[in-house]
């Protein structure tokens, strides 16, 4: 995680921003060398940094969170769940406790996720063949776990 402060005594030391050192601290190393070689584009970029720096240092400790849900997948973890259980173990729970049976609004509340989080999740189960969709008499979708079903008189063929 990038730090204010840090990108902030950069800026200072680098003759206030002239030289760009915060820029390369914060990955941005083509405007970085490009401030190096102008003195900050004659200072101008430099004060205009000043002011920019919290912005540049979200965008940084934004940026590697997306790269590994794009690249890794719906294997990464959710920060609010990190540490605790799996996204796939709260489902099978959720499942196994509810007689086979799993909806997105179950698995965000025992998860803490968004119900769009769950659903993703409970998709990928089913892309993976270790769920089914089905819907209910009602009308609303929820995922079935064939190994914890009992009965599925409520759903109707699609």
């Amino acid at each position: 995680m990038y730090k204010n402060s840090i990108a902030y005594f950069l800026w200072f030391i680098s003759g206030f921003g002239a030289l760009g050192l915060h820029r390369f601290y914060l990955g941005r190393f083509g405007t970085g060398f490009l401030w190096f070689m102008t003195g900050g584009l004659g200072m101008i970029g430099a004060v205009f940094d000043f002011f920019y720096i919290p912005t540049m240092v979200s965008e940084a400790n934004i940026g590697p969170q997306y790269r590994r849900a794009l690249f890794e997948g719906l294997e990464v973890q959710h920060p609010r769940v990190a540490g605790k259980e799996s996204p796939e173990r709260v489902i099978l729970r959720t499942a196994k406790k509810n007689k086979g049976i799993a909806t997105p609004g179950e698995v965000a509340l025992e998860g803490n996720l968004s119900i769009e989080e769950a659903r993703k999740y409970l998709e990928k189960l089913v892309s993976q063949g270790y769920a089914e969709m089905k819907i209910r008499k009602s009308g609303t979708i929820a995922y079935v776990f064939p190994e914890f079903t009992e009965d599925d008189s409520e759903f109707e063929d699609i």
